[in-house]
């Protein structure tokens, strides 16, 4: 028997274990800016860059919560994004800081903060549109979150 069929099965053998897809392991990645831990040093705002900051109140405990600020025009449909941000809900007031560059916008547009909340991704809570005047830093308080329809 010629040594052909044992190379070409062997070939088709070493194509089928490279194709398979390796195991999970994913390496820890230093958190993004909206992830950081409540402690941690903020870090200074960038040149032309804005913030909002404020507080949601509602995030249960092993929620997903996103937050992201849109140009939206007069009907509600979202145009354009500034920004956005993913925090993890604690049970308690939920604390951000939502970094933008800020765009001129032309007549017919606005600039509104919505956010939402999932668990075990499912969409449970959601942030009533917020409009936000002009696009300069501001402080916003404390939200409320509410049952999503």
């Amino acid at each position: 028997m010629s040594p052909r069929p044992f190379a070409l099965l062997g070939l088709s053998l070493l194509l089928a274990a490279c194709s398979s897809q390796p195991e999970e392991e994913t390496p820890q990645a230093p958190l993004a800016p909206s992830e950081r831990k409540a402690g941690a040093a903020p870090q200074p705002l960038q040149a032309g860059q804005r913030e909002l900051r404020g507080s949601l109140l509602g995030a249960p405990a092993n929620s997903e919560v996103e937050l992201a600020l849109l140009v939206v025009d007069e009907r509600g449909r979202p145009r354009g994004e500034l920004g956005n941000l993913h925090l993890s809900g604690n049970g308690q007031a939920l604390p951000f800081s939502l970094r933008f560059e800020p765009q001129p916008l032309t007549p017919g547009l606005r600039v509104e903060l919505r956010g939402r909340a999932s668990q075990s991704g499912r969409l449970i809570l959601r942030l009533p549109p917020r409009t936000v005047s002009g696009t300069d830093s501001q402080t916003l308080g404390t939200l409320q979150l509410v049952p999503a329809p």
